[in-house]
């Protein structure tokens, strides 16, 4: 049985006094909440909620990674530096990573492989355009980039991996794909891993990370192949955050 997963990955948003606010808020609220929850702050914020969480059970994320480990690196945040903050989880191949700043599926695979090097847990992300879906390609497209780490790491790595589904027309739009859509193309992605392990494939937590909120979590958490979600904006809420985390339950 596979453990639900809410990810907040909070992008660039946050000061001190809201970052304290909102980690006082989900703490408060984690009582029951049977999903694993992790926060991905802005690195900055990384060490002040490490401290916040404390002994709460909330894992701590980050939101991006050099594939180098040390080095002149002018700007770059490695992976011993995020395991030495308490970092668990590194969200890779994010679309904002892949549109804005040219990460292609070469260059998302080489950072999903370091991750996995510096014994850190990779929230790899895939999913289409608009464009893309609207031409009917979405399976070729997901397939591609998942086809990037499964020829770099194996099918084997995705056992310390968590795969992350988002639409990226979908994503700060306020649309979401129908709970019928993102199924499909959740189960689209674990039967092309259980092609090459079916176990793997079982075991595999894949979120769906487009624009899920407290209004329509429940639902698209009820499909058999969507363990969870990578959520945006709404993270950035403690009490629309705990909504989603604790969707399902009960």
């Amino acid at each position: 049985m596979r453990q639900p997963m809410v990810a907040g990955n909070w992008k660039m948003n946050g000061s001190s006094d809201s970052v304290k606010e909102l980690m006082n808020g989900i703490k408060a609220g984690m009582g029951g909440v049977n999903a694993e929850v992790v926060v991905c702050p802005p690195f900055v914020y990384i060490p002040s909620v490490a401290d916040a969480i404390g002994d709460s059970g909330i894992k701590l994320g980050a939101q991006n990674m050099c594939d180098q480990d040390a080095g002149a690196f002018t700007g770059e945040v490695s992976g011993p530096m995020l395991k030495d903050v308490g970092c668990e989880y590194v969200i890779i191949g994010h679309s904002e990573r892949r549109a804005m700043y040219g990460e292609t599926d070469e260059v998302t695979a080489i950072k999903y492989g370091a991750v996995l090097k510096n014994g850190l847990k990779p929230i790899f992300c895939i999913g289409e355009t608009l464009e893309e879906r609207e031409q009917g390609i979405t399976e070729q497209v997901v397939g591609r980039q998942i086809d990037a780490i499964l020829n770099s790491d194996g099918v084997a790595s995705l056992a310390n991996a968590v795969l992350a589904y988002e639409p990226v027309w979908a994503i700060g739009t306020g649309k979401t794909a129908s709970p019928e859509q993102a199924q499909e193309v959740h189960a689209f992605i674990r039967n092309k891993i259980a092609e090459q392990d079916k176990v793997i494939a079982e075991g595999l937590r894949i979120l769906y990370g487009g624009s899920m909120n407290s209004a329509n979590a429940a639902e698209l958490r009820s499909q058999p192949d969507i363990d969870g979600g990578l959520i945006g904006g709404a993270s950035l809420k403690a009490e629309d955050f705990l909504v989603i985390c604790s969707a399902g339950q009960g």
